[in-house]
């Protein structure tokens, strides 16, 4: 018997990091060595206080159901830090923790798009996106992020995008795969831009603590913009924390209401001691944090310069994240071809950039997330493996 799933299902993407470490695992069984730069996850662990804190937790019994939305402690530590780095005071009830960032991606979409409207969202991009955009019956509509422009978006050409059908737009700033920002022009362009319309921005700020120069800038410290905008933060990437599963969403609270539901009948609630964890990662010493981002600052530089000393290769300097996005057209391959061309031959696992969305067609993603050691082995290897094509 062959069971017929819902159509819906086919709507559903995937995400080619994890296809293409299971590439990567394949060969190592088979005794190859492979140096893995294509896992968007810091190789730094989790800070030993935030363990300690945890674990605490744990031990005294903090394994039993939460509140959906998230302990009230854990969504006031939460409430305050957004509101001290974003200039304006936050009720813990327009907090909603999740295990993890993606089900805010995830619940917002659900809750705000019905089938037929259309959703503006970056390219290349967090391919989840417009997985769940075409998911909930919307219409993906894809804004190029082009490297002439350092891979912001272009305010003006957002503006040729929005129709009445527009309900919601993504942001994602500093930016996954490229490493591109938004500046706080862009944001007060686009936020005069939208106005009064009755459009919802998801603005995805997982990256946030992860800035070269200056700092982030949230779109929701504009005059009028919190009112309609959905924080999507967390704590893998500043925290190292990406196997403990907490993101969470700041919103406003008749979305959080709905928010909450969808966790309700969903995943019913985050573990307390994870909570907890998270309640230390925020309020804790952060001179570690501080520390991390200098040594990928470091790594980051090493890369661009390595990747730029290859003939044919072009790679811009990233403001943010811990991705580089160099562009290989100059060799004539696709970009998924490319990055199984450098698996195979170099040993180096990366990321084709159409994985990201058409306009990621040319370029791969390569996360420096990973020692200065090996970063200057995988470059010597992708420069010889080149050599040859």
């Amino acid at each position: 018997m062959t069971i017929i799933l819902a159509d819906r299902m086919n709507q559903l993407g995937s995400e080619t990091a994890f296809q293409m470490l299971a590439k990567a695992k394949a060969l190592e069984a088979q005794g190859r060595e492979i140096i893995h730069l294509e896992i968007g996850e810091p190789d730094f662990p989790t800070l030993p206080n935030v363990i300690d804190r945890g674990t605490k937790a744990m031990l005294a019994g903090m394994t039993k159901y939460t509140p959906s939305p998230g302990l009230i402690e854990a969504r006031q530590a939460i409430a305050d830090y957004i509101g001290r780095t974003r200039g304006y005071t936050v009720d813990p009830d327009e907090v909603v923790m999740t295990a993890g960032g993606k089900p805010i991606m995830f619940y917002s979409i659900l809750a705000v798009v019905d089938p037929g409207d259309e959703v503006i969202y970056p390219n290349p991009g967090f391919p989840i996106y417009e997985s769940v955009i075409k998911f909930s019956g919307g219409i993906p509509v894809p804004i190029p992020l082009r490297e002439e422009n350092e891979f912001r978006m272009d305010i003006d050409e957002l503006e040729s995008l929005i129709t009445d059908k527009t309900k919601l737009i993504i942001i994602n700033s500093p930016q996954n795969p490229t490493g591109g920002m938004l500046t706080k022009d862009d944001l007060e362009k686009m936020a005069g831009i939208i106005g009064d319309r009755n459009i919802v921005i998801l603005s995805d700020e997982i990256y946030e603590k992860i800035v070269y120069d200056g700092k982030a800038f949230s779109i929701t410290s504009l005059p009028g913009m919190r009112e309609k905008t959905i924080i999507l933060n967390g704590f893998s990437k500043t925290y190292a924390m990406t196997g403990w599963r907490a993101g969470y969403g700041v919103m406003p609270k008749n979305i959080a209401e709905h928010i909450t539901k969808l966790v309700i009948n969903s995943t019913s609630c985050l573990a307390g001691f994870t909570q907890m964890a998270c309640i230390e990662a925020l309020t804790g010493p952060q001179d570690e944090v501080r520390i991390r981002t200098e040594q990928f600052r470091i790594r980051r530089d090493h890369i661009v310069k390595g990747l730029n000393a290859i003939p044919g290769v072009k790679c811009q300097k990233p403001h943010g994240a811990f991705y580089a996005f160099p562009n290989m057209k100059a060799f004539g391959k696709t970009s998924s071809d490319m990055a199984d061309y450098l698996l195979n031959e170099a040993g180096v696992a990366t990321l084709g950039g159409s994985s990201f969305g058409i306009y990621g067609e040319g370029y791969l993603r390569i996360s420096y997330a990973n020692s200065l050691e090996n970063i200057e082995k995988a470059v010597e290897r992708i420069a010889e493996a080149l050599k040859k094509l």
